[in-house]
């Protein structure tokens, strides 16, 4: 036919041009909002609730035009709420797991015919929403509901839940948490953010419609994250969990401090992820994908373009010309306009070259995609990119210089490697410091791949059978009890000096040793402090009085033997483990006198202590290849599987209760997982763990894997707070400490378990503790990894 075109299917794959989108209508979300008079309240009991005299904001679509009004709750509305959502706990906790499951199911058939008044109200409050992504989520956690008695045995719902984000987190990332601690059968309470408040709001309001009881759910909206920090006070309040920017996410964390509830940050907004491209990977398949990535998907991750030196010039030539065409991408503001002009002008003065299909504009709240080619690891645009469209290029030689700049990323939440070669692929994969890594792919997600950032990304495991457990506890215990923050000064905590040594000539007690880096050694200040019998009448030795430098000098010993106790065989650890077992058989006289000489008790209770100890260890040392994850049911063609990883150097502040027992349970943990430790002895009862040396200096473990630094615990756990490379600490002492630990460890963040001595002294049986107690400290010693690796 004369005039007409043909184009070839060389051409279209060169350019990559997208067909017209389809017009889109919001017309079934315009009619909701209008049977709201648009103005939406909060969601308690069951229904919408408009209380009057409260403040509002509004809700704004991407030209900046008002969606609707929600109204901002105040200090009686959270106790009105909380009230609400533990009558609605005290019922959905009764009813069965099948009951709990039919609720969920039910809501996928009203989801589905809500499906697009939902996905429009979204497209308006410019939040992403992909109601098949939900439905997924919900058939997922409907199955866990039915199976918590018989696969989650010995563990019970927490009670009422908090769960809190960001104005930037995706109704996924809101889900994500709400769904599995539904299931699991405790009552939520979500507080979102700006953008997510009207989906949050019409999600409740289907949840009451599938059959959820009154309570069960419930919606307060606020102004800002501060408002998260009044729920987070009700004493209702069992657990908070928090997804959003990283921000807000510590602000949350130091704000809640002393509160006596647990905290999970899931800081997902902003990191940056590595997109990593070999010279074996199909470039074409790369490039495009990258582009989708980065510039025309609205993503909640910064991409970090990491191209094999070999065939940067083949990606280049290839990222000019599918640019080429590419329109402005608009920003939320100008003043994010101007934090991009800013980045990209400081790349170009360290010698970044750009690629941009167009020239940006003069000004306003738009820029063009733009490649950042020779950025250089440290510049802002690679460590904390400005928010818009921009792709810091950077290269690397060969595979192990790709991990290097892999997980030059402070963040550690995901990575996507390109290779046709698989064994290059899961090799790499191994070695990035990252939770989740996708094949030839990026983005995947699915409810069953476990999400755990590593690093200074997270203190909570989304997602899968391992996401379930932060919304659990073992039934055999208690979640720990509400308090009130003290009035504390951070910056004096463990700043008080110990009391000094007064001579005696009468008595020379023994001097014991700490034990760092595989040699038992006095502390770097040469000061030593008494330990006293229980009644206090006698001195039984002198301990050194370690201090931060010996907290240092014992990190760096763990930091050089962790990556290879982690690499060996669990097999191999097990045999070391039951090598440790034997030691304390062999010292079995000497340290059951150090219990019975430090606690007081009979020597035959001291001797069935030491009896439990070996016993104790030989059950770490079967955990070591017993859990190891697997292969995860993906609905996609390809292979999917998770892991568990060594968190690196664990601190760990020790119990004053069964001293040895207690010990050795928590070293065995933390050490068949993978990691190093540095323990901290009881400061009341430390002789038993100070004789527990002689047993590490005949033992075959790695020199520096188990450290033992005495002295002071407020001034030792200040040291292992501030220490940037310690990744996790198990605290058991003052509610002062608990209180500090929560505030400090926050840059970068670390994972906590604390444990007020005050409060739950005696709480833990050391002597027959229940499986769910064991799995809950092997499950605080590892982190998780999911790779996906596609197949069509």
């Amino acid at each position: 036919m004369a005039g007409t075109t043909t184009e070839t299917v060389f051409n279209i794959f060169r350019s990559m041009e997208s067909g017209p989108a389809a017009p889109s209508s919001t017309a079934t979300a315009q009619a909701w909002l209008d049977h709201h008079s648009r103005s939406l309240g909060f969601y308690i009991d069951g229904k919408f609730v408009h209380l009057a005299e409260r403040k509002s904001f509004s809700v704004l679509d991407s030209k900046g035009g008002q969606v609707c009004s929600v109204l901002c709750a105040e200090e009686g509305d959270v106790s009105l709420c909380a009230s609400s959502a533990v009558s609605g706990y005290k019922s959905w906790s009764l009813l069965s797991g099948y009951q709990r499951a039919k609720v969920l199911l039910r809501l996928v058939g009203v989801l589905g015919l809500h499906a697009q008044c939902l996905s429009e109200l979204s497209q308006l409050c410019v939040t992403a929403c992909s109601p098949p992504s939900l439905i997924r989520l919900l058939q997922f956690y409907s199955s866990w509901a039915q199976l918590r008695d018989t696969l989650v045995s010995g563990w019970s719902p927490l009670g009422v839940v908090a769960v809190i984000t960001s104005d930037e987190s995706s109704i996924y990332s809101l889900m994500l948490k709400v769904l599995p601690a539904l299931a699991m059968g405790n009552s939520v309470i979500i507080v979102p953010g700006r953008s997510a408040a009207p989906p949050a709001l019409l999600l409740s309001q289907l949840f009451s419609a599938a059959g959820l009881p009154a309570g069960v759910l419930n919606v307060l909206t606020g102004s800002d994250v501060t408002f998260g920090v009044k729920v987070a006070q009700d004493p209702s309040i069992r657990y908070v969990t928090y997804s959003g920017n990283k921000p807000d996410g510590l602000a949350l964390l130091q704000a809640s401090a002393g509160l006596g509830v647990p905290v999970a940050v899931s800081p997902c907004i902003g990191a940056t992820c590595p997109f990593i491209v070999f010279e074996s990977a199909d470039i074409n398949s790369a490039v495009d994908e990258v582009i989708e990535a980065a510039f025309k998907k609205k993503s909640e991750v910064h991409w970090v373009l990491c191209v094999q030196e070999s065939v940067y010039e083949n990606v280049v030539d290839r990222l000019k010309l599918r640019l080429a065409g590419l329109k402005c991408v608009s920003l939320q503001s100008e003043a994010d306009r101007s934090l991009v002009d800013a980045a990209v002008q400081e790349a170009q003065q360290q010698g970044a070259v750009l690629i941009q299909p167009c020239a940006a504009p003069p000004s306003g709240a738009q820029y063009p995609p733009t490649v950042l080619c020779g950025a250089a690891p440290a510049s802002p645009c690679v460590v904390s990119p400005a928010p818009g469209p921009l792709l810091p290029l950077m290269t690397f030689r060969c595979h192990k210089e790709a991990v290097a700049v892999g997980n030059h990323s402070p963040h550690g939440l995901a990575a996507s490697i390109w290779t046709e070669d698989l064994t290059l692929a899961l090799e790499t994969a191994k070695n990035l410091s990252v939770g989740s890594v996708w094949v030839n792919s990026h983005s995947v997600c699915d409810p069953c791949l476990p999400v755990c950032a590593h690093k200074d990304g997270g203190s909570c495991t989304d997602g899968g059978q391992e996401g379930l457990y932060q919304f659990l506890h073992p039934s055999v215990s208690s979640p720990p009890p509400r308090s009130s923050p003290v009035s504390l000064d951070y910056s004096k905590f463990g700043t008080e000096v110990s009391p000094a040594i007064i001579p005696d000539p009468t008595s020379s007690p023994p001097s014991y040793l700490q034990f760092v880096g595989g040699k038992a050694c006095k502390s770097v200040s040469g000061c030593s402090v008494a330990v006293r019998s229980p009644g206090g009448s006698s001195v039984l030795g002198l301990r050194p009085e370690g201090g931060r430098k010996d907290v240092r000098n014992a990190v760096e010993a763990g930091i050089k033997d962790q990556p290879g106790w982690q690499k060996k065989s669990p097999s191999a650890r097990a045999l070391s483990l039951h090598s440790l077992a034997k030691g304390v058989e062999a010292k079995r006289r000497d340290l059951a006198a150090s219990v019975s000489n430090q606690t007081g008790v009979s020597a035959d209770e001291a001797d069935k202590e030491v009896e439990q100890s070996i016993t104790r260890l030989a059950l770490w040392a079967a955990y070591c290849d017993k859990v190891q994850g697997g292969s995860l049911p993906m609905p996609k063609s390809g292979s999917a599987f998770s892991f568990p990883e060594a968190l690196g150097v664990v601190g760990i502040v020790l119990p004053d209760e069964s001293p040895l027992l207690s010990m050795v349970t928590l070293l065995g943990a933390a050490i068949a997982s993978g990691n190093a430790v540095v323990m901290v002895p009881s400061q009341k009862h430390p002789l038993p763990t100070i004789a527990f040396i002689q047993v590490l200096q005949s033992s075959d473990l790695p020199a520096g894997l188990v450290n033992i630094v005495t002295g002071n615990r407020d001034q030792l756990t200040a040291a292992l707070a501030n220490h940037s490379v310690i990744r996790s600490i198990w605290y058991w002492g003052s509610a002062e400490g608990c209180q500090y630990l929560q505030y400090t460890c926050t840059r970068p963040l670390k994972t906590l378990r604390l444990v007020s001595q005050r409060d739950q002294d005696g709480s833990v049986d050391w002597t027959q503790p229940s499986p769910s107690f064991l799995e809950e400290l092997w499950r605080n010693a590892v982190q998780w990894k999911s790779v996906w690796i596609p197949t069509a």
